[in-house]
């Protein structure tokens, strides 16, 4: 069964880091591109990041760009997103998902709270 436990979540100040990791099972985790999104109440689950499935290949919402690094570790089934100076805005739920065999499989999410 693919499972995907997201971990890191804390409470940050406004210019603070944190690192979120996602550990995988259930499947070729170095087959597939990885994905992490964040959700606020009452909006949208927004693509934050994407990893092609060996590392080679990334991509971020215009929003993260150039403070969010994606990252894989696929001897360790984790992918990570390390995220600099953090904004208020970046407070949410931040999950991971893989699409395996046509189906979105996502973690249960964790919390990021930006906030002074």
């Amino acid at each position: 069964q693919v499972q995907l436990v997201e971990s890191g979540g804390d409470l940050v100040q406004p210019g603070g880091s944190l690192r979120l990791s996602c550990a995988a099972s259930g499947f070729t985790f170095s087959s597939y591109a990885m994905f992490w999104y964040r959700q606020t109440p009452g909006k949208e689950r927004e693509l934050v990041a994407r990893i092609g499935s060996t590392g080679g290949s990334t991509n971020y919402a215009d929003s993260v760009k150039g403070r969010f690094t994606i990252s894989r570790d696929n001897a360790k089934n984790t992918v990570y997103l390390q995220m600099n100076s953090l904004k208020p805005e970046d407070t949410a739920v931040y999950y991971c998902k893989v699409r395996w065999y046509g189906t979105d499989y996502w973690g249960k999410g964790t919390l990021v709270t930006v906030s002074s």
